[in-house]
């Protein structure tokens, strides 16, 4: 373990994280919303005076995004990452240009390789009716290799179930991707670099007040950041860190958290770095710049066209439970289910 020099950088963290390679982008959404109505929204007066479209400020306990109606991500397009979502608490309702839709939550990991040009919705139903609808929802992006890019797109969801979790006294681990404790989880998708062999590793950590853990060494070669999301203070290599604070590793060794009098979460992102030259802009993650522009004006031109639902803001119907379902109408659903 580290004596007495620190081996992390540390800067603030808000809702939208920085990232290394092969990480390009994260953002963790925590709202507490009110109860719904019957689309599954929130009321009226909850949501007048709001910037409807991009209500990005935390009012009365939580934000629309870019939802008018219920709050979240209406249609849009992803294209050359692959994209890992753990909605902890409360629902989100995916619908998408391959033909997919369903609805995951509490615990479920979604996985969608957007390899190629993709387009889907993901909106957060207030689905109880009668007390109120806390979300806490992560989404973290990982790039894909040159060679990766533009082949077949693929969408799954980890049942929570399913999910590898490390328990011990005072913490538990989820396994999101790569080792811990004796387990270990990798994307479903056969186009992914989530994968162990490169490095990478997605791990959500819940601490109780005073408790102890050491996380074991990272991949040769890789880059590591710990995200400290939520809590009051911890000491991270016996320096005391503040909750919303970002660590950058300088050292791949082992190291210990010591939790302080409010349970907290971490999230720790490691990954051996893709390394290629690339290019970007919005939603766009390509080889370099023409690629990019020309991406951009594809989906521009037909992305309304393309769109196979009736609606770009589509959720399920009040009452659904927990599925998802792809084109050809295979389904699965949890095994503790709703």
């Amino acid at each position: 373990m580290f004596s007495g020099r620190k081996p992390f950088k540390t800067s603030g963290l808000g809702m939208h994280w920085d990232t290394e390679d092969p990480f390009i982008f994260a953002s963790h959404h925590e709202d507490d919303y009110p109860h719904g109505n019957r689309q599954q929204a929130p009321p009226l007066n909850e949501i007048s005076g709001r910037n409807l479209g991009r209500d990005y400020t935390q009012r009365l306990g939580f934000r629309m995004y870019h939802g008018k109606v219920v709050p979240g991500f209406p249609m849009h397009a992803h294209w050359g990452y692959e994209t890992v979502t753990l909605a902890e608490k409360g629902y989100v309702d995916h619908f998408d240009t391959e033909g997919i839709q369903g609805r995951f939550g509490f615990g479920d990991v979604q996985w969608v390789s957007a390899s190629s040009k993709y387009e889907h919705c993901e909106m957060y139903p207030l689905v109880n009716q009668e007390d109120r609808n806390p979300n806490d929802i992560t989404q973290i992006m990982v790039n894909l290799p040159l060679e990766m890019k533009n082949s077949p797109n693929s969408v799954s969801t980890v049942w929570s179930g399913d999910v590898p979790v490390i328990s011990e006294d005072g913490w538990d681990v989820k396994v999101v991707c790569g080792r811990f404790g004796g387990r270990e989880a990798e994307s479903p998708s056969s186009t992914s670099y989530a994968r162990i062999a490169n490095g990478v590793r997605i791990l959500r950590i819940r601490m109780d007040p005073g408790a102890r853990m050491d996380v074991d060494p990272a991949a040769d070669g890789a880059r590591r950041n710990l995200y400290f999301v939520s809590g009051d203070k911890a000491k991270v290599c016996d320096t005391e860190v503040d909750f919303y604070t970002r660590m950058k590793f300088s050292d791949l060794g082992g190291f210990t958290i010591e939790n302080g009098d409010t349970e907290s979460v971490f999230w720790l992102l490691e990954g051996r770095p893709i390394g290629q030259k690339m290019a970007s802009y919005g939603p766009v993650y390509l080889g370099d710049l023409k690629d990019v522009r020309r991406a951009l004006d594809e989906i521009r031109r037909n992305e309304f066209l393309e769109w196979p639902w009736d609606i770009i803001d589509k959720a399920q119907p009040l009452g659904t439970g927990r599925f998802i379902r792809y084109a050809d109408g295979t389904e699965s659903r949890p095994s503790d289910a709703p």
